[in-house]
């Protein structure tokens, strides 16, 4: 090491601590920082062409250049580049300490920017923009429709000539893992109206935003089936997932109102400010996002994701969604048609102890055991009422039939669709 950079460290004798501690502390950070990058990098996060990467760069450009003379502006410099920084005094002046939630991928820029696909709404909390089109990071082929649909419109006079069919389900039904753009829409729904063969059916995709529950399908039923002018002669609902997210919440509101419906606005970033704002600084986006949610109507949800998960025998909330089936199934049209599908999940990927996320107190090995509890509550509803539960075999699904723990993959998605196809053509022609 020369000498010159020797001194600038201060560890030229006699040690001058007072006079070069800022710059010391800069180099440690910018070491964490280097640390914290290689990170990002190795696990494939982080590239050299990506906003994220100029953020870190500008971060550790910060560090290093503290200055010589004016100390006190050079911390202050380097806490304004990263107000995410803890801060301690040392002596008369305040020192940066480097975050520890620099690699936490949701509080950096992300790796590519995407269009927003969601606005609030007052009932539903978040539903799609009409209108929109584009292909996401992952080649996933994004259409809403003007009417806020997932799919596409309908061609000048074709809804006079083909019956409308009504699909409500979540992320499954919107279609979030299957519908590549070098093969258009590939989901279910497009996929039944495609098998038709003779062009009977025009299949209106009402679930136009992922993660829903028979809540929301209560809401949209009453107040929101109606599209392109015309209601549907039937409507499908493929429900189940989502629900088990309330399952073992306490004191669980009987609309979720004070669980799931309220984290729909942060799921699908939909606050008006600070929903998916990131800047170079993860406190101060976290700060950023605080506010926005202290400022406007929806309030943060209950968080109960510190809680120990609760074991199967304790049971869901079944009795709930037995009567949002009730529900839905007295509204008008759908009460003379109106099949009910139960939930298909990946059961070759929930056999753990573990959480994935999603649902916060069921375990992965306990998810397909409740699902098979509700989809068994749902078909005596059906019966209830009269109305058709379509029992579509699980073991006939296997693991290359899914992307994920639920989600159908283009196989899948058109077998599925196969299995539902006669179903359709009988109750909705």
């Amino acid at each position: 090491m020369s000498n010159r950079m020797i001194a600038y460290v201060c560890l030229a004798r006699p040690l001058p601590f007072r006079a070069g501690d800022h710059r010391v502390v800069a180099l440690v950070l910018a070491l964490a920082v280097l640390i914290a990058a290689g990170w990002l990098v190795a696990i494939e996060d982080l590239t050299c062409v990506w906003a994220r990467a100029r953020s870190i760069s500008s971060y550790m450009l910060a560090l290093v250049r503290p200055g010589r003379r004016a100390r006190a502006l050079a911390t202050a410099r380097r806490c304004l580049a990263d107000p995410g920084a803890g801060r301690f005094r040392l002596g008369r002046r305040f020192v940066c300490l480097a975050h520890a939630t620099l690699g936490e991928a949701s509080l950096l820029p992300p790796a590519k920017s995407e269009p927003q696909r969601f606005h609030w709404h007052a009932l539903l909390q978040a539903v799609p923009i009409p209108s929109l089109r584009f292909t996401s990071a992952t080649g996933l082929a994004i259409s809403h429709s003007s009417e806020g649909t997932r799919g596409r419109d309908p061609m000048p006079g074709e809804l006079a000539t083909r019956n409308v069919v009504a699909t409500f389900g979540g992320s499954t039904t919107y279609d979030i893992r299957a519908a590549k753009a070098t093969h258009g829409a590939t989901g279910s729904p497009h996929a039944l109206e495609q098998g038709d063969g003779k062009g009977r059916f025009f299949i209106v995709n009402q679930r136009g935003a992922g993660l829903t529950t028979t809540v929301e399908h209560l809401i949209q039923t009453a107040f929101y089936q109606t599209k392109f002018g015309k209601t549907p002669r039937c409507a499908i609902y493929y429900v189940g997932w989502n629900d088990l997210r309330n399952a073992h919440i306490p004191h669980l509101d009987p609309a979720y109102a004070d669980f799931h419906l309220p984290s729909q606005v942060d799921s699908l970033k939909v606050r008006r400010v600070g929903g998916s704002l990131v800047t170079i600084s993860p406190l101060l986006t976290l700060a950023m996002r605080f506010i926005s949610a202290m400022l406007t109507p929806s309030p943060i949800s209950v968080d109960p994701y510190g809680r120990d998960p609760v074991p199967v025998t304790t049971g869901a909330r079944c009795p709930l969604r037995a009567q949002h089936s009730r529900d839905i199934g007295h509204q008008p049209p759908a009460r003379r048609h109106h099949p009910l599908v139960g939930q298909l999940l990946n059961r070759a990927q929930l056999s753990g102890d573990d959480l994935y996320g999603w649902l916060p107190l069921v375990r992965d090995r306990d998810l397909w055991p409740m699902e098979q509890k509700l989809n068994a509550v749902l078909a005596r509803t059906a019966k209830e009422l009269g109305d058709i539960y379509v029992d579509v075999p699980p073991d006939s699904f296997g693991n290359a039939d899914f992307v994920d723990n639920g989600h159908f993959s283009v196989q899948g998605a058109r077998r599925f669709a196969d299995d539902l196809a006669p179903v359709v053509r009988d109750a909705c022609r």
